[in-house]
């Protein structure tokens, strides 16, 4: 199975169409999306997919945001501002992440195969012991242009792999 992972959209419509249209071609199946979607309209871009997502620090309006979840119906939740998931075997940790001292934390734990997080606006992709720590990019006000990406995991081999959202 692929998972994108993607965070911190902050309304930008044209990259999330990028992200979304990604995803779509690398056969993605389930989105986690590690907060920053700033207005809840933005929901309804992922609504090909089963979306799990967590709040970060700039998506003040949850009760609408949970309502755009609701409204996708299936399996996708909007988790508040921590959570636990696991696909195919593998366990997930995903936050926002605006304490990297919090998500190196967690990593350092190993309870988790990987811990998703955003933020920060600059793709990670590293290794804690058992632990993958990958930070997406972002598509608001990224580090540079090489951190304008998402991330898609393949649950069998649990390679990562970057794609632009550069059109």
């Amino acid at each position: 199975m692929h998972i994108g992972v993607v965070s911190d959209t902050h309304d930008n419509v044209a990259a999330i169409e990028r992200a979304t249209e990604i995803f779509d071609e690398e056969g993605v199946e389930i989105v986690i999306h590690c907060g920053d979607f700033v207005a809840p309209l933005m929901i309804d871009y992922f609504s090909e997919f089963e979306l799990h997502g967590v709040l970060g620090n700039n998506d003040g309006d949850a009760a609408t945001l949970q309502s755009a979840f609701d409204a996708l119906g299936g399996e996708s939740e909007l988790h508040g501002r921590f959570s636990s998931l696991e696909f195919d075997g593998l366990s997930f940790a995903v936050l926002h992440g605006e304490s990297t001292d919090e998500v190196e934390a967690i990593a350092a734990g190993e309870t988790f195969d990987f811990v998703c997080y955003g933020h920060h606006h600059e793709r990670e992709l590293s290794e804690q012991g058992r632990t993958t720590v990958l930070n997406p990019g972002a598509h608001v006000l990224a580090k540079s242009e090489a951190d304008r990406t998402v991330a898609i995991v393949d649950t069998r081999t649990e390679a990562v792999r970057f794609r632009s959202v550069e059109p």
